[in-house]
């Protein structure tokens, strides 16, 4: 790692009472990670604003840590180092999430989840089950395309939809069950009335039998959803309209509490 012959300007502190450098330096991997994982130096000084020795200064620190390296066309992506911090965040936030998820089941009896979107799948990080003998269970850790699940929809609802798209036509939309929605309009459909009602709904899409109600967390530090489910018989029309202001409350309370705590 470079010593400190590295300027003034950024071992100085900013005006919010960070280290500059560190700052500029978690800013420029958020860019990378916003474009896709993959960027030349060019791209970055246009979005960040910052000259180019800095950038390449810092992308210099950065790739002899192992955050980022340096492709042969010269463009630089996120470095497998960023693997296991995001892995360790990830067990992180399913552990802050589990008393909201236990208040979750004791609110509306149905097992409680939570997912993030994980590049182009939805992966399950936290889990509290019901206290019904009969009762959902997702692994934790599970990983799933989003098109079938009700987090993949309230995940997926605040992304445009040329980007929906672009994921749909990577990971394809195979049917789960006779219900899944198998088409990027019809999916797309789906999303326009997640954002209308603010939820979104699973029903018999991913598993015959089973319905879910999710809702995002909102000012997430990383695009996260929470959900409730539970057997078709009892996650009813009816039962909806009493779980779903439980997710919202929940949600926000949540996310609030992960901004309190600087996650």
């Amino acid at each position: 790692m470079p010593t400190s012959s590295a300027s003034t300007t950024d071992s100085a502190k900013s005006s919010a009472g960070g280290v500059q450098s560190l700052e500029r330096a978690f800013d420029l991997l958020e860019r990378m990670a916003d474009a896709g994982g993959e960027v030349g130096l060019s791209e970055l000084s246009a979005t960040s604003g910052l000259p180019l020795p800095t950038i390449h200064r810092l992308m210099r620190t950065l790739v002899a840590c192992g955050y980022v390296r340096q492709q042969p066309n010269r463009r630089y992506a996120l470095g497998p180092r960023l693997i296991r911090l995001g892995e360790s965040a990830s067990r992180l936030l399913g552990t802050w999430a589990r008393p909201y998820l236990a208040r979750l089941v004791e609110e509306t009896g149905e097992t409680a989840n939570m997912a993030l979107l994980d590049g182009d799948e939805i992966v399950y990080v936290a889990q509290v089950p019901s206290k019904h003998s009969m009762r959902m269970f997702t692994e934790v850790g599970r990983r799933v395309l989003p098109h079938s699940t009700g987090v993949g929809k309230a995940l997926l609802a605040g992304v445009p939809d040329d980007e929906v798209r672009a994921l749909l036509s990577r990971t394809g939309m195979p049917a789960a069950t006779e219900k899944t929605i198998t088409t990027p309009d019809g999916f797309l459909a789906a999303l326009a009335e997640v954002r209308r009602q603010g939820f979104a709904v699973d029903d018999n899409e991913q598993e015959i039998g089973v319905r879910c109600l999710a809702v995002p967390v909102p000012d997430s530090p990383t695009a996260a959803a929470i959900s409730i489910s539970g057997p078709a018989g009892r996650v009813t029309e009816a039962a909806t309209e009493k779980i779903v202001p439980v997710l919202q409350g929940i949600a926000v309370e949540l996310s609030e509490a992960l901004a309190s705590s600087g996650a």
